[in-house]
């Protein structure tokens, strides 16, 4: 390793303020190349934070038998969908990846051997609102994978073991959608949510405001408007990682709070 890689990495973990953490619901990948409300406030955000040494990505989109995390140079820019236009598929995003946050990330998890992974990427529950808050693709991201075997309970401790990292300039974000049923959208009419949607994102975040990650954590507890907000996990276990974060004295930001074809809140929170 060159003086200079060893610089890198005393830079990217010196003691930092604690940073922020984020939670963005990040919709359809057309947010990539579309010029709205939500990309704007995705802009906005990455101009107002301290810029970061690093991002740690908890994507809806990596789901695997076990926790990694990627630990390659140049992660390659993942078209994970079909059916779009082929300028969506043309989008890179050329963040560099970090060897020396994959390495720590994996020191600091202690109730799980993470394991270090050479092929997956960034996909667009990454890039597609990262590239929006930093453009010049000049930040270092690694994406942590969700383990699908294990309960929400687990994701929410697991997310708590990352906590150190905020205090070496590192930003993490959870990428989902706290309501996400993809079976029953409206593809007639973008704007507005069914009753139960508005509903759901309404008990998320009066439970979030409360902190009562308990419940939130136990959400199969929480009525049919949240089942059917929630028909598979993954799209909400990265909110967990987020709140698992928050400290005590600390404050939740709503933005993009608007539900969108019906079954989709594009809810987002920002604590800090």
């Amino acid at each position: 390793m060159t003086l200079k890689e060893l610089s890198t990495i005393s830079e990217g973990f010196a003691p930092s303020p604690l940073m922020p953490v984020l939670f963005l619901g990040h919709g359809s990948p057309m947010n990539a190349i579309e010029d709205n409300a939500f990309t704007r406030e995705w802009k906005k955000l990455g101009q107002s934070l301290p810029k970061p040494n690093a991002i740690i990505c908890v994507s809806a989109h990596w789901e695997t038998p076990g926790t990694f995390v990627t630990a390659m140079p140049k992660p390659k820019t993942i078209h994970d969908f079909g059916g779009f236009p082929k300028e969506l598929f043309a989008v890179q995003y050329p963040a560099p990846g970090s060897l020396s946050v994959a390495e720590e990330t994996k020191k600091i998890i202690s109730m799980t051997s993470v394991e270090m992974d050479h092929d997956w990427g960034l996909d667009h529950g990454c890039w597609s609102v990262i590239m929006h808050m930093y453009p010049k693709a000049d930040v270092p991201i690694i994406q942590l994978s969700l383990d699908y075997r294990k309960d929400a309970a687990y994701h929410y401790e697991l997310g708590k073991q990352l906590q150190a990292l905020r205090s070496k300039g590192v930003l993490i974000i959870g990428s989902g959608n706290m309501v996400h049923n993809l079976g029953m959208m409206n593809w007639r009419d973008a704007d507005g949510g069914y009753e139960w949607a508005v509903k759901a994102n309404d008990t998320f975040k009066n439970l979030i405001s409360n902190n009562d990650h308990k419940s939130l954590v136990n959400y199969s507890t929480l009525g049919r408007e949240v089942q059917l907000s929630i028909p598979s996990p993954e799209h909400y276990l990265p909110l967990l990682y987020i709140l698992a974060l928050k400290n005590e004295k600390e404050k939740v930001t709503y933005f993009n709070d608007q539900e969108v074809y019906g079954s989709i809140a594009m809810t987002s929170l920002l604590v800090c």
